[in-house]
């Protein structure tokens, strides 16, 4: 049984296919938000995963993630005799580093109040792999 608590969180799991990818995540969240009853308030998004971020950017046009991910391999390059880290992810770790673990959204009316071009993504980093995204919804008091 869920507590009212409960009733305000909430966990997807999501598979990365590829080493580096951005997931568009905004039709996920958008179902849980209709799922689970939220109408208006804040959402909090958090990844807790140390190389796997979260960002809102250009969902139209995929061109522009594809313009990100190069960019930030050519600053991280994937092997640098310099790193110190042994399991050899030290780029993964420095470009979560740089993009985040959280974004926050508003939600009104049952619907993320994103702008016009906007989607909510998960930044993999070091796939292959499943990963955790928690949702956590504080609502407004009316």
């Amino acid at each position: 049984m869920e507590t009212q608590e409960s009733n305000y969180f909430s966990e997807l799991e999501i598979r990365s296919a590829k080493h580096s990818q951005f997931i568009s995540l905004t039709d996920k969240i958008e179902e849980e938000i209709q799922h689970r009853g939220w109408y208006d308030g804040l959402l909090h998004i958090f990844i807790p995963h140390t190389t796997a971020g979260i960002t809102i950017q250009e969902d139209a046009d995929p061109n522009v993630i594809k313009d990100i991910l190069y960019v930030l391999d050519r600053i991280v390059p994937w092997h640098d005799p310099s790193y110190h880290h042994t399991e050899g992810n030290t780029a993964a770790h420095i470009k979560t580093a740089l993009l985040g673990n959280s974004v926050h959204c508003n939600v009104r009316g049952g619907r993320l109040r994103l702008g016009r071009w906007q989607g909510i993504f998960l930044c993999e980093f070091d796939g292959p792999r499943t990963r955790k995204v928690q949702l956590t919804f504080l609502p407004f008091n009316k």
